[in-house]
């Protein structure tokens, strides 16, 4: 199949998914590697937008090859990529299985989200959950920072916390008399471990449904750190 005009239906439905109230069922994957290792992990394709000069998915059933205009329609950055995709949001369910969870609460920075993700799966985190108002997971740049391992590890939207009560559920905060630095904290076989927003940090609920409070260690030369900085140390601290 191929189509060339930026006009084509298919072309403006697809468009459309750069808009969170469209992406219900659907969302888009942006660039090659992207693309394959959403095809490695299973995940349906239903379109597959390919460059007419580009040989890479040659043979794939859903390709349609097309123009750089029409890329550039259907992508969220400045340069278009060589291949846009569609692709159908998996579904999981939550196990019991999940002990090394991260909470993320109300997060606003697609790039900082995407940047996690990518995190936990390097260090063998089993679940992240979003709760609060926390930005669109399938944001398209939550998506390419994710760099291919969105579908690695379950992530869930959560308002209740209930499956949480037998978990040893840390709060990451300032210092103060009520916490203990990050490299004298012992982490339990279940643990929950919850960050707030870049601006706001954890909101008081869940400051009072922590069991254990943790502050990094650091200089005091620096008043904070870039909450996917913060995030990448204490899931490396949890790792083993």
């Amino acid at each position: 199949m191929k189509i060339t005009s930026v006009n084509n239906e298919l072309v403006k439905e697809t468009a459309k998914l750069l808009q969170k109230k469209y992406r219900k069922d659907t969302f888009l994957l942006e660039g090659s590697k992207c693309i394959e290792e959403a095809i490695a992990s299973g995940l349906e394709i239903v379109h597959l937008f390919a460059d007419e000069s580009s040989d890479e998915f040659k043979g794939y059933d859903n390709l349609i090859e097309t123009t750089e205009a029409v890329l550039s329609k259907i992508s969220s950055t400045e340069t278009p990529p060589k291949a846009v995709a569609v692709a159908k949001k998996l579904k999981r369910e939550w196990s019991e299985i999940y002990k090394k969870v991260v909470l993320l609460e109300n997060i606003k920075d697609a790039g900082n989200l995407g940047t996690i993700l990518r995190t936990a799966c390097a260090f063998n985190i089993d679940a992240v959950v979003l709760y609060g108002d926390t930005v669109d997971l399938y944001n398209p740049k939550c998506v390419r920072s994710t760099v291919g391992n969105l579908w690695k590890i379950p992530v869930f939207e959560m308002n209740d916390l209930s499956v949480f009560e037998n978990y040893q559920r840390v709060a990451t905060l300032p210092k103060s008399d009520n916490t203990v630095w990050l490299k004298d904290y012992i982490c339990q076989e279940k643990v929950l471990v919850m960050f707030g927003s870049e601006a706001a940090g954890l909101s008081e609920e869940l400051k009072n449904f922590a069991t254990k409070n943790v502050t990094i260690e650091m200089s005091d030369r620096v008043e904070s750190l870039n909450l996917s900085i913060s995030a990448g140390i204490f899931m490396y601290k949890i790792m083993n």
